[in-house]
């Protein structure tokens, strides 16, 4: 028998060779049950003791000795009913628990958190973009357009401006080096300058997306959630905005 199936029920490796020997041997002690299954004899006890808790196996004396017998095999769905019970119980206190977690998540909220994201995640980017402009007060964004990065940046989503203009957001964009045209909803200014090295920035409500390209020319991005982090960078770009 596969004793995975008995680790999908909790049993450990080892706890699994003790009760598999003791169903082939029969009423066995605790030094045959070691032999059988190369263990040391504390090994063998602390598996049949689990055993024992899980209603599985029981024992009997004889002749003073401790002699270990398995259950029908009928007593294992008992331990699925256990698990079921207790999952039970947790989900009933679920809706007690988690705004307690959320109250702890929330105080840690100063502290930024990071996500990487790698080339084929980045149209994950972009739809966060929308789903938070979608729903802050402001229905707006700013961006650092970098030549070198752009083309590649909508290529898994290219109705990116149209599903934008369709839910009413906005964009700023500081576009760095030549390209980029009007689409809708959004403002554009240059700075000529280019980058080896560009970086495309998406500063949008509480959070910072930097994107770039890897050695093999693959877009990688990161996002920053932090309020202070985006305040920042929302501050510096409108005082760049207006002295363009």
């Amino acid at each position: 028998m596969d004793i995975n199936f008995l680790k999908k029920l909790g049993f450990s490796d080892k706890s699994a060779k003790v009760y598999l020997a003791l169903l082939r041997l029969g009423p066995s002690s605790v030094r045959k049950l070691a032999e059988n299954c190369e263990l040391n004899r504390g090994s063998t006890y602390d598996s049949l003791k689990w055993l024992q808790d899980k209603g599985v196996v029981n024992f009997y004396k004889q002749d003073s000795k401790q002699h270990f017998v398995v259950e029908d095999p009928l007593r294992l769905k008992s331990i699925i009913v256990n698990k079921k019970k207790k999952l039970s119980e947790v989900d009933s206190e679920m809706d007690r628990i988690i705004p307690e977690l959320q109250a702890i998540h929330h105080k840690g909220g100063d502290r930024p958190m990071a996500r990487y994201y790698n080339h084929n995640e980045i149209k994950e980017i972009l739809e966060d973009v929308l789903e938070n402009c979608e729903h802050s007060e402001e229905k707006e964004y700013r961006i650092y357009s970098a030549e070198g990065v752009r083309q590649y940046l909508y290529e898994d989503f290219p109705t990116f401006s149209d599903a934008r203009i369709g839910k009413g957001i906005s964009v700023k964009v500081i576009a760095l080096g030549e390209g980029g045209n009007l689409r809708g909803l959004d403002k554009r200014k240059w700075i000529k300058d280019k980058s080896e090295t560009p970086t495309y920035i998406i500063i949008y409500p509480n959070k910072t997306a930097y994107i770039s390209l890897n050695a093999k020319r693959e877009p990688v991005g990161v996002v920053i959630e932090n309020k202070g982090v985006y305040e920042t960078q929302r501050a510096i770009f409108e005082e760049l905005w207006t002295k363009i």
